[in-house]
């Protein structure tokens, strides 16, 4: 003989369900258990719908978070970026310079007197143009980046 396994239908396993939540196996015998047995059945739902509710804020926050470490972390590594360009470009422009050591102490003898030169009006009209071009030119703005 052999055994073969208790063939049970989704049937049994609903109604057992709907009898343990129903409560009004219990009302007929005694109301007052039947009537907490209800109260227990709600609380029990509340408890389930505050769970998903919580589980879905958790979700959606730790999303957020998510983006925002990740903004967060570009934005170090944006500024990593900076401070190492910053310093390549200050080495670049010190090796460029040179030492105050190299230059010539001088003395108020040999400062030589220029007198103020003429103004720009008393100059030729060509001469003011190529004056006012240098100076338009002296003038801009320096943009920044390489």
């Amino acid at each position: 003989m052999v055994a073969a396994p208790d063939q049970r239908s989704s049937m049994t396993t609903l109604e057992l369900i709907q009898g343990s939540l129903s409560a009004e196996r219990f009302a007929r015998r005694s109301p007052l258990i039947g009537g907490l047995h209800r109260v227990a059945d709600g609380s029990l739902l509340g408890v389930f719908a505050a769970l998903a509710v919580l589980a879905g804020l958790t979700l959606h926050w730790q999303h957020r978070w998510t983006l925002a470490f990740q903004r967060l972390d570009a934005t170090r590594l944006l500024a990593h970026r900076l401070t190492e360009s910053t310093a390549v470009l200050e080495q670049h422009l010190l090796r460029g310079t040179r030492r105050p050591d190299e230059l010539v102490p001088t003395k108020v003898i040999n400062l030589v007197h220029l007198e103020r030169p003429a103004p720009i009006s008393a100059l030729a009209p060509a001469k003011r143009d190529v004056l006012q071009a240098l100076e338009t030119l002296a003038q801009r703005p320096i943009r920044s980046g390489y």
